[in-house]
Formats: C-alpha cells, structure tokens, sequence
C-alpha cells in the first residue's frame, strides 16, 4: 500500500530521530523569551515620553513627602570638591535644588540651559545645587567638566537625598525661597523661557 506525504515525512523523522513538535517548540520558547528579554530592556532604559527618566529609590522614604508651601528637608553631603555642604547653609537665599544624572538623556538635554540660567542670575544672589543619583563624585565631576557646570554639585548613589524628596523621576526641579519654603516643584526636561520665569519668581519672593 502506498503511503500519504504525511506518513512519509513522520517515518522518515523517526528515523532521523528528529521530533518537528519539540524542537519546534524549543526554537519557539528561545524566540519568545528573547523578544521579551529585549521588550524589557528597552522599556527600563529609555526615558519616558513627558522628558522624564525614571528612577528607583533605595534610601528612607518614610515621613512626608516635600510638596508646595511646606520646608524644603535639610541634608549633608560632600561636594564634588570635597566641600561639605547642608542646605541650611544656603538659608537666606533662593536655591534651585536639581535633581539629575550624566546617565540621564533628559538631564543632559536640559543641562546647557541650566548652566547658563546659573550664570546669568548668579549675581542677583541664585544658588544653584545639583544633586546626582546612582552615581560617585568622581561620575559627577567629569560629567560636570564636560558640560560646564560651575554650581556646587553633591553625589548620591544610594539616592539617600533622593528618597527625602521622593524624586521618583529625573530631571527634577525644586525652587526653594529665602525662608527655606519650597514654592514650585518642576519634573521633568524645562525649557529656557521656563527656567527664567520659575528663577525670577523666586528671586521676587
């Protein structure tokens, strides 16, 4: 008796020993788990669409959260220079405390117009502090020549200052008064026209 195609493309597998289901589904399992491998990879690393990068915080974030109208929480840290630094050493003075990293494509999108926002309102008495997570000094002083930063800028890689704020995304921006009040919060990426209206409203105040 003659057999069908199918009958003999089945003997003809037994007899090789291949098995079309198995390694069907195996090639098919790699293929899968791969695609979800990358899927996830790419949605952790890339920021998202409103100019902000995410970021997972590991220090204490028990207590209130900073918002509008309440003190700005103080903190000690070690300067890029090896100065240290409280933000109660700036009371008296209007302070744009900015959350960011040189890893963070928002951040480095924003950071020549912060810099030059710095500079020209530096003399009316702006203090600017850039606090960088999840990264050492050492990160964050080359990253700082590279663009030109010439503020006081503070390392947290275990995002200790971080989790005060409860800076769940970056860039991220506090703009603190004379009295140590916090009178706006900014997340996310700001334009030049923004940066000016937010620091002359500070410097108003």
């Amino acid at each position: 008796m003659m057999s069908s195609p199918t009958e003999a493309l089945t003997a003809a597998s037994a007899r090789s020993g291949f098995r079309p289901g198995g390694r069907l589904s195996t090639i098919l399992v790699v293929a899968i788990t791969a695609v979800v491998i990358l899927g996830v990879a790419v949605i952790v690393n890339q920021p998202a669409a409103d100019g902000v990068t995410g970021v997972s915080l590991t220090g204490d974030t028990s207590g209130e959260a900073p918002r509008v109208g309440s003190a700005a929480p103080d903190f000690k840290a070690m300067t890029t220079d090896g100065t240290a630094v409280s933000l109660s050493d700036y009371s008296g003075k209007p302070v744009w405390l900015t959350f960011g990293a040189s890893w963070c494509g928002d951040c480095r999108a924003e950071a020549p117009d912060l810099q030059a926002t710095y500079a020209k309102y530096q003399p009316e008495g702006l203090v600017v502090l850039g606090v960088f997570i999840q990264e050492d000094a050492k990160a964050v002083s080359d990253y700082a020549s590279r663009v030109g930063f010439t503020f006081p800028m503070v390392a947290d890689p275990q995002t200790q200052i971080a989790s005060r704020y409860r800076t769940m995304g970056i860039p991220t921006h506090f703009f603190i008064d004379r009295d140590g009040t916090i009178r706006e919060i900014r997340l996310g990426g700001l334009q030049p026209q923004d940066m000016d209206a937010l620091v002359a409203q500070l410097l108003a105040n």
